[in-house]
């Protein structure tokens, strides 16, 4: 799959403003088939940074989310002020 197709847009409420400030984790949604390796990589393609941990979920509406915590050394509230949700 290509990064565009994997990855749709991420995600702003407050649990993730606040898995942003403390976690070190952003939340995405994402295609319904992508796997965890499928995001990964299109995460470090399109953002230029790299994840330590992706947890994914199918929620009610059908949407798949995609958790991703960050590497040390990248931080997800400089991601969030480049993706423009914080």
């Amino acid at each position: 799959m290509k990064p565009h197709d994997v990855i749709k847009y991420p995600t702003m409420t407050e649990r993730s403003v606040y898995m942003i400030e403390n976690e070190n984790k952003i939340i995405f949604i994402v295609n319904r088939k992508a796997t965890k390796k499928d995001i990964s990589i299109a995460i470090k393609e399109l953002y230029d940074v790299e994840s330590s941990e992706i947890r994914t979920l199918i929620d009610r509406s059908g949407e798949k989310k995609a958790f991703v915590k960050l590497k040390e050394g990248y931080n997800a509230s400089d991601l969030a002020i480049k993706l423009g949700i914080l």
